[in-house]
């Protein structure tokens, strides 16, 4: 029988908390951080910004030579270590993975490169000679392992917006595998610093707008009209049960099962077929039932067509479960792409202890197409016990991830 892996440690950054108790206190008290955001050839668009200390664990030289993605990443890192309890000193540092999802990396960079350029008439004498560490897709992690001295294995999974849960999910695989003893993962978004995926948005006519920022992240509304685009990140320590409880460790939950499909059908659309056949596999995966589940996160982002093809999947797995509660918490803080669903997980599992399911909010008027059994909208929700919690995190081009996470 496999060995349990275990979450130890959390890190992260949302618009609104930049600690795990700052993030879950402001869920359950629906406060949520949109504002308004200048963005470069497109004026104000609403969106998700973090405000934690850059300076915490970065010096201004590592700053100006890196990039935000790599510093959501280390603050992430240093407070999930600091979190978990753990010396680095008193490890052993090539035995250590770092396993972070991301959506893209180098778009920022690259713009930011091309438009400083424009400034001196092309001349290419004035490009960044950090353009190129800067823009490698293992960059986010890479940084993570430079600045701590980790000399295990490191790097990024591309995996659009399931890329969070695929963070996770390499970490629990390469733990069991014997490749690694400590690991972490999750996964880091600095979606908000460029235009082209603000644009891209727009183009498709999947950018959400407003008058007020904060109510534009409404999944699951009748009045909704896109996503809000937010960067954010959340790292995880993840060990092995032994190993945890060897040294006397605090632990959040074990990783009891997971799933990784595709649609192979549409670039953009979802298929709520493969969606269902996904969160099945987990179940199955973590001999559970889907009546077993006490709180699913979904995934919806606010988009017309891509809430109401979830719900459809959510419908058809779990219509039968009345103690299976519902919820979202990009209504609060946007998406935040490659880290969406690591954060998402992180909102919703101090749901273990205080057994509060956090709310989706905004929510007017229920889209009729949306309507979906044990939906929390707009006010928490008391329950007797929570010991399985469901996160789903899907992605363009098919790609689809659920991670289950059960109490001990």
């Amino acid at each position: 029988m496999e060995e349990p892996i275990v979450i130890t440690g959390v890190g992260l950054t949302a618009p609104n908390g930049n600690t795990l108790e700052e993030f879950r206190r402001n869920l359950l008290a629906g406060f949520s951080r949109i504002q308004w955001l200048e963005v470069r050839h497109m004026g104000r668009v609403p969106a998700g910004v973090c405000d934690f200390d850059v300076l915490r664990y970065q010096g201004q030289k590592e700053i100006k030579n890196g990039t935000r993605a790599g510093s959501i990443a280390l603050y992430c890192a240093h407070e999930a270590l600091q979190d978990a309890g753990i010396l680095l000193s008193e490890r052993d540092l090539s035995r250590i993975g770092i396993y972070i999802g991301i959506t893209e990396h180098g778009t920022v960079e690259t713009e930011n490169e091309i438009h400083a350029l424009s400034l001196f008439h092309y001349d290419v004498r004035y490009w960044s000679h950090h353009h190129n560490p800067r823009t490698i897709a293992n960059n986010p992690a890479g940084e993570v392992s430079i600045q701590l001295g980790i000399t295990g294995p490191h790097y990024t999974l591309g995996a659009a917006c399931a890329a969070g849960n695929i963070g996770i999910i390499q970490a629990v695989q390469m733990l069991r595998l014997g490749e690694v003893d400590l690991a972490l993962a999750g996964g880091v978004s600095e979606s908000i610093r460029s235009f082209g995926i603000f644009a891209g948005f727009r183009s498709q006519g999947a950018l959400g707008h407003g008058e007020d920022p904060n109510t534009v992240s409404r999944p699951f509304d009748l009045g909704r009209n896109g996503i809000v685009i937010s960067e954010g990140g959340c790292l995880y320590t993840l060990e092995r049960l032994s190993d945890a409880r060897k040294r006397r460790a605090k632990i959040y939950g074990e990783i009891a099962g997971y799933a990784i499909n595709s649609d192979a059908a549409h670039a953009v659309l979802p298929n709520p077929q493969r969606q269902a056949e996904c969160v099945r596999l987990a179940l199955r995966r973590a001999r559970l039932n889907p009546q077993d589940i006490d709180i699913l996160n979904t995934h919806a982002t606010s988009t017309i067509q891509g809430d109401r093809q979830e719900c459809l999947a959510v419908r058809e797995v779990f219509s039968s479960c009345p103690k299976t509660f519902i919820n979202n918490t990009k209504s609060f803080i946007g998406h935040a792409m490659g880290a969406a669903g690591a954060l998402e997980l992180a909102g919703n599992l101090p749901a273990f202890e205080d057994r509060q399911v956090h709310a989706t909010i905004h929510i007017e008027h229920l889209d009729p197409q949306c309507e979906l059994p044990n939906l929390v909208c707009n006010e928490v929700r008391s329950v007797p016990e929570v010991r399985t919690i469901l996160n789903t995190s899907f992605g363009m081009l098919g790609i689809n991830s659920v991670v289950i996470v059960r109490k001990l």
